[in-house]
């Protein structure tokens, strides 16, 4: 087969024919045949041909303004709207995930959201956090950390690829070049998006090296890819396994990689809360648990209640929606067999399957809605076992015996992106909720009140990060600016440097609001601009 016909990689300013010698093919997970495109498996020495560009990208812009960044953000926002069509079509297609509400309702809108919250922060510059000490003559500032490999997840297409979401965004915010490494399940969505990115890069002058593509790597490479020394940072989104893999080769030689791995996310349910509208619950938490397939990183993968006759009724409830409820698409064959063994695993561990627990009843990959059921007594046997992250459209509800047991399943839990607990709205569960917040509190990045975690707002204020193993590093968040573009920044100290080598936002003229400053010991905020 001829290397001309396969889709080309963005290699230092050019779509040019890769070197690699190996093949693959996206699947539509709808019908499970495999789509037309072929994209080649990079090889090394055009993915060091990327890095090279990228590092020498990194060190012409050292001095750039955050307005030419801005621009570009803004302008590429502009150019995926007007292509919006295509965009949707294309990652239906490849992913399963419906036209409407997902992709064109939802998705899309928050991903030029993310963009242009992206060029408002890098027009602002308060990112970067400016401290200046006048009495010592030391400034500070964060700045920009050098080239940023991103890789994107299978389960967002738009709002987490890596030639267009939250992480792409965060790290051409703080000024760095970008090699998007695509995603085998949706390689022509993020063809799509690196072609948009490179017109707005010429469109406002950027470098043209700024934004790179490659469609997949060998395992190895991955590893030496992120291990570069040319490199200064990555983002990972996806499985666990690999994360940390990559995880490892990145802290050998000290590269910092922000990772998002898994999360069960546990949902409380406290009593009152099933005396007061246990009807409605059961009705929230399947929508929660099944929306999109349940293929969220913040799907309720694990409920804790207390045992006793309402708790039946509402299991029972949750159990006839389930059986009742459409099966969805999955979004590959590897995550449907991945569900599967997940579900195996807690099975085998004590779990008894309520509703569910076979592959099928839906269209192309696709499981049936499973909802799984322990006793307090038998997690606590099993907790490791029992906390495996099932990816789709289960989830596990544990019953304790009573408070004391709750609150001991509480304190085995790993670290998780979200936690929620549902309480009365009377007052009656107050007491509980004061006993078994704090142990909750401390394993989630994001605490709930009486809603699922499903949904992340793309607020300044959004905690999308927790402890291990839902990230690599609790004080961290892939969503919420300023606070994501931080991670993709280096801490820049200026002591006794001549005024007119400082940059600009460290000079004394002009403070920005915000800026911290020291004048004879007294430190305070800026408030002019």
């Amino acid at each position: 087969m001829s290397l001309l016909n396969i889709e080309r990689v963005l290699i230092d300013g050019q779509w040019r024919v890769s070197s690699g010698t190996q093949i693959f093919q996206a699947v539509n997970p709808g019908t499970r045949l495999p789509l037309p495109r072929e994209y080649p498996v990079s090889s090394w020495s055009e993915i060091e041909q990327a890095i090279l560009a990228a590092a020498r990208v990194s060190r012409e812009l050292r001095d750039a303004p955050g307005e030419l960044f801005a621009k570009f953000l803004d302008r590429f926002a502009d150019r995926i709207t007007e292509r919006s069509g295509d965009f949707i079509a294309t990652a239906n297609q490849e992913t399963g995930l419906p036209v409407e509400p997902r992709l064109k309702i939802a998705e899309l809108p928050r991903t030029t959201n993310q963009l242009r919250q992206a060029a408002a922060a890098a027009r602002d510059g308060g990112w970067s956090m400016p401290t200046i000490d006048t009495q010592n003559n030391i400034r500070s500032r964060l700045a920009a950390i050098g080239p940023v490999v991103v890789f994107g997840p299978n389960n967002f297409p738009f709002a987490f690829n890596s030639a267009a979401g939250g992480d792409f965004a965060a790290a051409v915010a703080a000024g760095n070049p970008v090699i998007a490494k695509g995603h085998s399940s949706h390689p022509n969505t993020t063809r799509l998006f690196a072609e948009e990115a490179f017109e707005a890069v010429r469109e406002v002058g950027l470098p043209p090296a700024f934004v790179q593509l490659i469609y997949r790597t060998s395992h190895e490479d991955g590893c030496r890819l992120i291990s570069h020394p040319a490199i200064g940072a990555s983002g990972y989104t996806g499985a666990r396994s690999t994360g940390l893999v990559l995880k490892e080769a990145a802290d050998r030689v000290g590269k910092p990689i922000y990772l998002e791995l898994s999360s069960i996310n546990p949902v409380c349910v406290l009593p009152g809360v099933l005396a007061e509208r246990s009807a409605e619950l059961a009705g929230e938490f399947t929508t929660s648990c099944l929306m999109g397939t349940g293929q969220f990183c913040t799907n309720p993968g694990l409920v804790l209640l207390l045992a006793g006759p309402q708790t039946e009724s509402f299991v029972n409830a949750v159990k006839a929606k389930f059986d009742a409820a459409p099966i969805g698409t999955m979004l590959s064959e590897g995550v449907l067999r991945n569900f599967d063994s997940g579900i195996q695993t807690l099975v085998a561990a004590g779990a008894e399957v309520l509703a569910g627990g076979q592959t099928g009843g839906g269209n192309g990959f696709s499981y049936r809605n499973t909802l799984l059921c322990v006793s307090g007594d038998k997690f606590l046997l099993s907790p490791h076992a029992l906390q495996t992250e099932a990816f789709g459209n289960g989830s596990l509800f544990v019953i304790a015996r009573d408070e004391a047991q709750m609150l001991a399943v509480l304190e085995t839990l790993e670290g998780n992106l979200t936690g929620a607990i549902y309480s009365a709205q009377d007052g009656q569960d107050d007491a509980l909720y004061s006993r078994i917040e704090p142990a909750l509190r401390a394993r989630v990045g994001r605490l709930i009140n009486d809603k699922m975690p499903t949904g992340v707002a793309v607020s300044p204020a959004m905690n999308h990060g927790g402890p291990f193993p839902a990230t690599g590093h609790p004080g961290f968040t892939a969503v919420g600016i300023p606070a994501s573009i931080r991670r993709f920044a280096m801490l820049q100290c200026y002591d006794g440097v001549r005024p007119n080598r400082l940059p600009p936002e460290l000079q004394n003229k002009n403070p920005r609001p915000g800026l911290w400053r020291s004048i004879d010991g007294q430190w305070s905020k800026a408030d002019v601009g």
